[in-house]
């Protein structure tokens, strides 16, 4: 069991967590300053709920992930007393993304993929009307390619912020704010 702020998220088997606690609250903290006063967030690549439940208590959201467990883990874990609506969706964001018109009425998107980025998805974020992409990598390379895409769209990367949670190791996280 994990306990995200008010929520209580029953892990299933496989569940992809933060390499560190304090990597988590440091991404986290990133997620929610950037998300600001939106009344209605997309998390995709959601996972468990790790930024979608801390960012229900204050915005509606619209959470997405190709793993069906996590995604039902979520939906559990969002019933929690004081959380916003949460609505999830079990979907492969690699062979289909959501479209602008299923974004609709999101202020805000977060994004945080596996190590192959979120190409298609960044695709269809460029055709969209959101005004804020919070993006959350592990591979400053496929962040990168996702970030020419944004650009070459019209938004403008305002912020990254490297977070080193990887201990023993050249890797890092990085927290990118893209803005139109």
């Amino acid at each position: 069991m994990l306990t995200v702020r008010r929520a209580r998220v029953v892990l299933p088997p496989g569940s992809f967590l933060q390499a560190t606690q304090a990597g988590e609250d440091t991404l986290a903290g990133l997620v929610l300053e950037a998300a600001g006063k939106a009344n209605k967030i997309a998390d995709l690549f959601c996972g468990v709920g790790t930024f979608a439940l801390r960012l229900a208590e204050k915005a509606k959201i619209l959470a997405a992930d190709s793993d069906a467990p996590a995604v039902g883990a979520l939906a559990e874990a969002a019933k929690a007393p004081g959380l916003k609506p949460v609505e999830t969706i079990a979907r492969d964001l690699f062979r289909r993304p959501l479209v602008a018109v299923e974004l609709k009425g999101c202020d805000a998107v977060v994004l945080d993929p596996p190590r192959q980025g979120a190409e298609a998805q960044a695709r269809e974020l460029a055709r969209s009307k959101i005004g804020k992409v919070i993006y959350v990598s592990c591979s400053p390379a496929t962040f990168a390619r996702d970030a020419r895409i944004l650009v070459n769209a019209g938004y403008r990367l305002l912020r990254v912020t490297p977070v080193d949670q990887f201990r023993y190791s050249a890797h890092i996280e990085l927290v990118g704010i893209f803005g139109r």
